[in-house]
């Protein structure tokens, strides 16, 4: 609408989808950006081998300063980019539960209606054992909230345990 009438809400999961394309394609630049580097490392480190049959101690320390500064370069993208899924997965995961405690106000407001149009007892009966058996839904939700919290901290001690790998594995190498 307008300028100050109420502007139309998009749905959270058309949001979600266009957030994701766009931190996809910055994960791909940063995708890009590595490569770039690693081939400019690969570059420096056929120097550093041409200036050492040479001879030249200071052109060799220099070049490898310049390796030094690109790993740690790298690792930082490495770094913005496991971030950069780290909320992608948190958006993916905010919108499942969105959707789970949608329904779940939903089929509560459908109760309420059924227990204003009918007053049968039997039936008001089987409304709280479903209203019993929603809550247990909701205190299961809760519950899958905090597993989701603590298998991300296991995510983040992988990724970091991977990072020194590769670190070891790249001393062992160069």
């Amino acid at each position: 609408m307008g300028l100050f009438g109420k502007t139309q809400e998009r749905p959270p999961k058309d949001l979600v989808s266009e957030w994701s394309l766009k931190i996809r394609k910055e994960m791909r630049v940063i995708d890009r950006q590595i490569r770039d580097i690693q081939r400019e490392q690969e570059k420096v480190k056929r120097s550093i081998k041409e200036s050492a049959k040479k001879g030249n101690r200071d052109v060799c320390k220099i070049l490898a300063k310049e390796v030094v500064q690109s790993n740690r370069a790298i690792s930082k993208l490495y770094a913005s980019k496991a971030h950069m899924n780290s909320v992608l997965m948190s958006m993916k995961n905010q919108l499942a539960v969105l959707k789970v405690s949608g329904s779940l106000q939903r089929s509560t407001e459908v109760m309420k209606a059924m227990q204003n149009l009918v007053k049968i007892p039997e039936i008001q009966a089987t409304m709280r054992e479903l209203s019993k058996e929603m809550m247990k839904a909701g205190i299961i939700e809760e519950m899958l909230e905090d597993t989701f919290a603590g298998m991300e901290d296991e995510d983040e001690m992988e990724e970091a345990a991977d990072l020194e790998i590769d670190k070891i594995l790249y001393e062992i190498t160069a």
